[in-house]
């Protein structure tokens, strides 16, 4: 009896933070669209809106590599890829007969046809989930049939990139090849995508993104789906064994982490005003997973606070010691890594409340809070007061 209440009270408390989390999260959302608009000048507030279409792409890698154990360093694939499909549709805002101008300079007379389905919004809004979500399952298939995990798969994720950077690179006469697509000149409905109101749309825009991937996300991770994914994490041979083919379930989560990347690349290019293949090397994916292991991987919070702050702190570093705040980035990253190993929203949960909780006379066990009252336990305590008597 006491077992089932224990999980009753535990499910309880489960959703309870679930709802808390999710409270926070959309509140300090809901904050950041009202009053940053009022108080950061256009520059910091573009700033802040990279650092949000960021926060999109984290949580796709929290989802496939805090809750699936999968650790992927070529999310900058997809990345790219939503950043190009965007960029595509905003270069081909012309007039009627015209091309983007660098394929004038490369002597190409005919627009391509790859471009053309991309002179429709709808299309592209579709593309840039779409594709990027059809490559990653289609990469996670051919590496998850074999049964390749752990470190082979970061190769194969890493290798994967490299093939795609250099292609991308050297498409001068398809896409502009390292020169990449400009936004900023470009126009959307009628407005200069450059212009500070054109970019406080797609501030807000991004602001409710972050809010829709967190909720997907979540949504994914508290069901039964997401517990099969934290399964697979930590024993896949039994998953197998219990007549799951885990195969199918990676290849899922790896496509929707794809997706998620791409709505993250094209939020990402609008903001920053270009898109090259630079976003397609190593180090960028890299910092992808570093943002994660800092705010806390398998927490969905933890990977938008920790790519918020890392940003953040970049930003500040190169403002300020220009010279040499890599080296400051550095020590950083190591130091959160090597002291908080379960990142900053991790260290809160398993420390900082605990502790909290000891202080406060308020922690109890979590597997049986009413074994106290037990009438064998208590039965026992009377005797074996009475034999010490």
């Amino acid at each position: 009896m006491n077992v089932v209440l224990s999980r009753r009270d535990k499910e309880k408390k489960s959703r309870t933070r679930l709802f808390i989390e999710a409270g926070v999260i959309v509140a300090l959302m809901i904050l950041t669209m009202v009053v940053l608009p009022l108080v950061l000048e256009d520059f910091r507030l573009k700033l802040v809106g990279r650092f949000l279409a960021m926060a999109i792409v984290a949580l796709g890698i929290d989802l496939i590599w805090g809750y699936t154990g999968l650790l992927s360093l070529g999310h900058g694939i997809f990345f790219a890829l939503g950043g190009y499909a965007f960029a595509m549709y905003l270069n081909l805002q012309l007039p009627e007969g015209e091309m983007p101008e660098f394929f004038m300079l490369y002597g190409v007379e005919k627009l391509p046809i790859f471009w053309e389905p991309f002179r429709s919004l709808p299309f592209t809004l579709i593309a840039m989930v779409v594709i990027p979500g059809i490559i990653a399952g289609i990469l996670g298939y051919l590496v998850f049939r074999n049964r390749i995990k752990g470190v082979y798969f970061s190769i194969i994720t890493q290798a994967a990139l490299l093939v795609f950077f250099n292609f991308f690179n050297g498409q001068q006469k398809l896409i502009n090849g390292t020169n990449g697509l400009k936004t900023d000149s470009s126009f959307f409905f009628g407005q200069r995508v450059g212009e500070p109101s054109t970019q406080l749309i797609f501030y807000e825009i991004t602001i409710v993104c972050v809010l829709l991937v967190y909720l997907l996300c979540r949504w994914l991770t508290s069901g039964r789906f997401g517990r099969l994914l934290i399964a697979i994490r930590d024993d896949e041979t039994r998953v197998r064994f219990t007549g799951y083919d885990p195969t199918w379930f990676k290849v899922v989560v790896f496509a929707i982490s794809g997706a998620i990347a791409g709505i993250s690349g094209a939020l990402y290019t609008v903001q920053s005003g270009i898109i090259t293949p630079n976003f397609m090397e190593v180090s960028f994916s890299i910092e992808m997973v570093i943002a994660v292991a800092v705010g806390g991987r398998g927490t969905l919070s933890g990977a938008i606070l920790g790519t918020i702050l890392v940003n953040a702190v970049r930003t500040y570093l190169s403002e300020s010691f220009p010279e040499i705040w890599l080296f400051f980035q550095g020590a950083l990253f190591l130091i959160v890594v090597t002291v908080l190993p379960d990142g900053i929203v991790g260290w809160v949960k398993d420390v900082l409340l605990v502790q909290i909780r000891r202080l406060t006379g308020r922690d109890h066990p979590l597997t049986y809070p009413a074994i106290a009252e037990d009438p064998v336990i208590q039965s026992e305590k009377e005797q074996l007061t009475k034999d010490e008597v």
